[in-house]
């Protein structure tokens, strides 16, 4: 809000609207969007407003979600698909009856599920972690992008661990894109071995917005290796307070003023590294370095883990544009798990819950060809 507030106020001084966008890095169209909701609405029209849509096609009348969990208390019994057919009979024919899969995910939802027992642990969200001692839990993020004496753009990808305060990682990239992202985490991995958990924000490429359950590419294989993932609150740095610090330090030594290239700002970076690792000594290590306290992790980068399903029916495979193809169904997943094995079973008479690793991503809908979303493990919970 006080980025949008200095735009403003800067374009009413006089400032050209093409100047500002390039400046603050924004498109001509965003800009005029900030400066008309401002007209509008005054300062409330400078703050966030909820990407939360008008409309949900999954969602369904409260009265019928009512009328399904007073059916089933009255028959505990009944299982979704019998839930639906006595709908059908008692309900005008105008009114139209969910799937099967909705109404389970309606019971599931109030605790009308029996829940299966699992030997293993199963996932309960991703509450954030103490991360006491080294590798126990590693931050990243993208710090803010700046301008380099080129006007090019320069994007520092950042991972500290979160006990000792080592930064293992300062890269300058020129955009946030995920393959960049993955070979600099691979040469981490390789180098240092794995965390336990990895804590982000939402943003790409760490999660992706319109995916399901916000899975990206970058999500997956970090489970797929057994690292953890934990998200911050949306508007809430200080979760990550200790990485933000560290950004602060970074941009006062190595971007006031920025390199003239990407090439003289990466040396800039390694040169901060190297300081804060093993020469800047830290009030909350009892001014130890960084360096001092960093130990390797006894994890070693050996690829990725096989999936245990020993508890589901089937295993299929996603394909390569996120479909899964079930009882000759195709059904959208996410591309995000291309090419990724899934679990399958059935947890009632023609509902069919899916997994990945330990998480279960929804059921499946054969009317509506559609896979019915749980409540999201990384999100509102962290």
């Amino acid at each position: 809000m006080d980025e949008r507030m200095r735009f403003v106020i800067r374009h009413k001084d006089g400032e050209s609207m093409a100047s500002l966008c390039r400046e603050f890095g924004i498109s001509r169209k965003t800009g005029y969007k900030i400066v008309e909701r401002y007209k509008q609405d005054g300062l409330s029209g400078l703050s966030d407003r909820t990407r939360r849509p008008y409309r949900s096609a999954r969602k369904i009348a409260e009265p019928i979600e009512a009328a399904i969990v007073a059916l089933k208390k009255s028959k505990p019994h009944w299982g979704a698909r019998k839930i639906k057919e006595r709908l059908h009979r008692t309900l005008p024919s105008e009114v139209a009856v969910p799937a099967s899969s909705t109404i389970h995910a309606v019971l599931d939802r109030h605790g009308l599920v029996e829940k299966v027992t699992r030997s293993r642990v199963r996932a309960k969200g991703t509450a954030l972690s103490e991360g006491l001692n080294a590798n126990d839990l590693w931050c990243t993020d993208f710090k803010g992008q700046f301008r380099l004496g080129n006007h090019h753009y320069c994007y520092p990808l950042t991972v500290t661990d979160h006990a000792s305060r080592y930064v293992l990682a300062c890269e300058a990239f020129e955009s946030t894109k995920e393959s960049p992202v993955f070979m600099a985490f691979e040469a981490l991995f390789k180098e240092r071995g794995l965390p336990l958990a990895i804590r982000s924000d939402n943003g790409v490429p760490f999660a992706s917005p319109s995916a399901l359950i916000n899975l990206s590419k970058l999500a997956v294989w970090w489970i797929r290796l057994g690292i953890g993932i934990e998200r911050i609150k949306p508007g809430c740095p200080q979760q990550n307070g200790r990485h933000e610090r560290m950004h602060l330090t970074l941009k006062k030594e190595t971007t006031r003023p920025a390199a003239p290239n990407m090439l003289q700002q990466q040396e800039k970076f390694d040169s901060f590294v190297d300081e804060f690792n093993n020469e800047r000594p830290h009030e909350s290590l009892e001014m130890k370095c960084p360096g001092e306290v960093y130990t390797f992790s006894p994890r070693p980068y050996q690829g990725l883990l096989e999936p245990d399903y020993s508890f589901h029916d089937q295993i299929k495979f996603v394909g390569t544009g996120g479909h899964l193809y079930f009882k000759k169904t195709r059904i959208r997943v996410t591309e995000a798990l291309a090419g990724q094995p899934v679990g399958i079973k059935e947890v009632d008479d023609g509902v069919w819950l899916v997994s990945f690793m330990q998480y279960d991503l929804g059921y499946v809908d054969l009317e509506k060809k559609s896979l019915q979303p749980l409540d999201n493990p990384f999100g509102a919970k962290v």
